[in-house]
């Protein structure tokens, strides 16, 4: 825990940006208690986490009151959500190109759309399901294509391990799990289709599926 970023919002989203301008890599691990107690019976996930080259981020309340309680200071909650928002929305003001890894074929050919819709200028360097039998492999080819931002969406801790396993084939990129962000933004869509079959009217929101 004493790892964890511990500044505001505000620091962490700038450093995000000046590490995206300046064609940075960085690998962030967004964790709630649950990855921090598999870190404790995994050593491959504690030596991820403790890595130089892992930037972690408190996802969550539990971080934050945890760390409190073993005297360390935390500022604020960094999501995973708000972050995934803020890469698509750099992506997009900076025209910088993504990468889509993970999930069913379904929700990955929805956060295409998405994409294409929301974030115009964003520039989508690929994307792939999460069925692909050999995801190693799938990762060198995404390391291939020099994206931008990478985001991850196989579940804690496959995605975050797999992201660490092949970082040193990516030259530049924001890599971040978000498998989390899907499985909530998926509900979301299916509940507001659902409410659209029966005939009630949701407003004008619009519901996008695994990432804001």
């Amino acid at each position: 825990m004493k790892k964890c970023f511990n500044g505001t919002n505000e620091a962490f989203y700038t450093k995000v940006e000046e590490n995206l301008d300046k064609e940075q890599k960085m690998f962030i691990v967004t964790a709630n208690p649950e990855t921090f107690m598999r870190a404790h019976q995994d050593k491959e996930i504690e030596k991820m986490l403790m890595d130089d080259q892992t930037t972690i981020i408190p996802d969550g309340v539990g971080v934050i009151k945890g760390a409190q309680y073993a005297g360390i200071k935390m500022q604020e909650n960094v999501t995973g959500v708000d972050l995934a928002k803020k890469l698509l929305e750099y992506a997009n003001e900076k025209k910088k190109s993504i990468y889509l890894f993970g999930a069913s074929r379904e929700v990955s050919e929805q956060m295409e759309e998405m994409l294409k819709r929301d974030y115009p200028n964003a520039i989508l360097a690929g994307r792939q399901d999460g069925y692909v039998e050999d995801k190693k492999k799938a990762m060198q080819e995404v390391a291939k294509t020099k994206p931008d931002v990478v985001l991850v969406a196989l579940g804690a801790p496959i995605q975050e391990m797999l992201i660490y396993e092949n970082l040193e084939a990516f030259e530049k990129g924001i890599l971040v799990g978000v498998g989390g962000v899907c499985k909530e933004r998926y509900r979301s869509i299916q509940y507001a289709r659902r409410q659209c079959q029966c005939g009630k009217g949701i407003g004008n929101q619009r519901y996008a599926p695994c990432l804001p």
